[in-house]
Formats: structure tokens, sequence, C-alpha cells
């Protein structure tokens, strides 16, 4: 059986659609499966859509979260709750392409334990988006140290093997990114590519605030590259500040004076310039490591539809 886990918010008008689209498809292709929604503490109706139709079909099963607690948490949520010998997880406004779905499954049944679909095109995105992100997958792929993680042109769209899946479930940190640790996690793996397709209905919820502070938080829970940027911001400031003690010397010695107060207070500012910055990003370090030794859940479910009794 697959299990096709579809994480939600606000996307009321998408969820039929998806149900529909994603149910005839799979048993035109005599695919076992379930649909798991994961209502990521949806304002609209979004959880009554969900509730509705796994009344109608019992392959459709819901799960809703006390609040918001972001795409990670109902993808993981629902690799947790998922019955099938593998899972693909798929966006809710069907940007990926569930047509793709089949093939994953014959990728599968041919031995491959992950099979990725990666972007050929990545749709309607404005100049700064995509700038963003190419720079954003290089800091990852830098921080990579030759483990073979490439994560440019990957998606969320993809599809687990269960041995995957118990391996991603069984990993007790709390802030985690899908996308990295899907790859991570190694195993026999190949992909597929696709294009990305325009929203069915609605409009995105990922607004450029939103997308920076989960690349930020992604940036530093996975890789150590902003501790290396301080290491090589000093070494810069090294360099700088042994060319000018050099200048200053020489200065000296043939008669000249270095001028006044100006330049201690450049070196004064700069200097403490890089002191914040660093302190801030070793803050920022701090500040994860307090939210991971808490311990808290990386989510909280209130409620659950479709499932069987006691489970």
């Amino acid at each position: 059986m697959v299990s096709v886990i579809i994480p939600a918010y606000n996307e009321e008008e998408n969820i039929r659609k998806a149900a529909g689209v994603l149910s005839s498809l799979l048993t035109s292709g005599k695919i076992e499966y379930e649909l798991i929604f994961v209502d990521d503490g949806s304002t609209d109706a979004t959880w009554r859509e969900i509730s509705a139709l796994s009344v109608d079909e019992p392959c459709i099963k819901g799960i809703r979260f006390s609040r918001n607690f972001g795409k990670e948490g109902a993808i993981f949520a629902g690799l947790r709750k998922a019955d099938g010998d593998c899972a693909v997880v798929i966006d809710c406004d069907l940007q990926h392409p569930p047509e793709l779905i089949p093939d994953m499954v014959k990728l599968w049944k041919q031995g491959y334990e992950v099979v990725e679909a990666k972007k050929r095109s990545r749709g309607r995105e404005n100049l700064l988006y995509k700038l963003f992100a190419k720079m954003f997958y290089s800091a990852m792929k830098a921080a990579d140290s030759g483990k073979g993680m490439d994560l440019d042109r990957a998606s969320d769209f993809k599809l687990l093997d269960r041995k995957v899946i118990d391996a991603l479930s069984d990993m007790p940190e709390r802030l985690t990114f899908f996308r990295a640790l899907s790859s991570w996690v190694g195993f026999n793996r190949t992909h597929l590519e696709f294009d990305v397709r325009p929203r069915e209905k609605g409009k995105s919820k990922w607004s450029f605030k939103k997308l920076f502070k989960f690349a930020i938080s992604n940036l530093t829970s996975f890789t150590y590259i902003p501790m290396q940027l301080m290491t090589f911001m000093g070494v810069i400031f090294f360099i700088f500040a042994l060319g000018l003690s050099v200048n200053t010397l020489l200065q000296y010695f043939s008669g000249g004076a270095v001028e006044g107060f100006t330049t201690v207070i450049l070196l004064v500012l700069i200097t403490g310039a890089f002191i914040m910055f660093g302190l801030g990003i070793i803050g920022y370090y701090i500040s994860k490591i307090y939210e991971e030794i808490k311990f808290r859940p990386r989510f909280i479910i209130t409620q659950e539809t479709g499932f069987d009794d006691g489970k």
C-alpha cells in the first residue's frame, strides 16, 4: 500500500480537488493507497472539508494540529501515521504533478528506496526568489563536506520506502528539514524530473519573509556555514589589520605620522561591527540549542479522522 501525505494550511479550495485527482489516478493505476491530509492549524474550512471526505471515503484520513506548526511538522506527522509500505509526500495545491506517482511506484518496485522528484523548472517565480533559492542551496551544498547531498532543484515531492520512513521517524531532533534529512539518510535512490505547475486555486502561503526565516532556520540547524563565515571574516580582518600595522610602522620610521583619530575610530567601528555580528550568529545557534534541549513535541495533534479505533 502507498500512503500519500498531503500537508495543508488554509487550503479549503484545494482539498476536494486534490483528493479527487489523487484517488482517480491511483485507482486507475490499480495502486492500493491511503490519503493522509494533515491540517497544519488552518483558520479556514480546511478541516471541515477533510472530515467530510473521510466520512464518504475510507481511504481518506485526516490529522489536525492544535495550531500552525509548519510544513515540516505536518510532513513528519503524516510519516508517523502512515501505514503504507512506502509513502509519497505531495503538496495540496497540485503544483507537484500527481501523474508522476505511478512512475515513482514502479521505480520503488524495482528496488529504489527513495524516489525524488527534482524540479526541471521552478515555474512562476520572481527573479529575487530564484536568486535567493540559488544562494541557499549553494550554501547547503558547500556545507555538505563530500556526503553527496545536492539540494539544488530538490523538492518535498518524493517517495520513501518503509525503511526510510522509520529512519526519519526515529530521529529525535526537534528542528527538522525534511528535504535535507531525506537526502542525508542515504539509501538506494533515484530521481525523476518535473515542471512546477501554477496553483490550482488560492494563493501561496509563503511570503518572502517566511521563506527567509525558513532558510535561515534550516541553514543553521543543518550546517555550520555561519560559524565558518565568522572564521573567514576574522581572517580577512586580521590580514587587513596586519597590512594597516605595516603601513603605520613605515609611516612612523619614515618620519610621517598617521593622522589623528579617524583611523582609530574606523578600526573601532569595524571591529565592533564584526564582534556584534559574530555574537549574533553565536546567539542564534545557542537559541537553537535551547529549543532542542527543551524537547518539546514537533507538533500537537488535536483531532484525527478516518483512522482505525485505537490507532
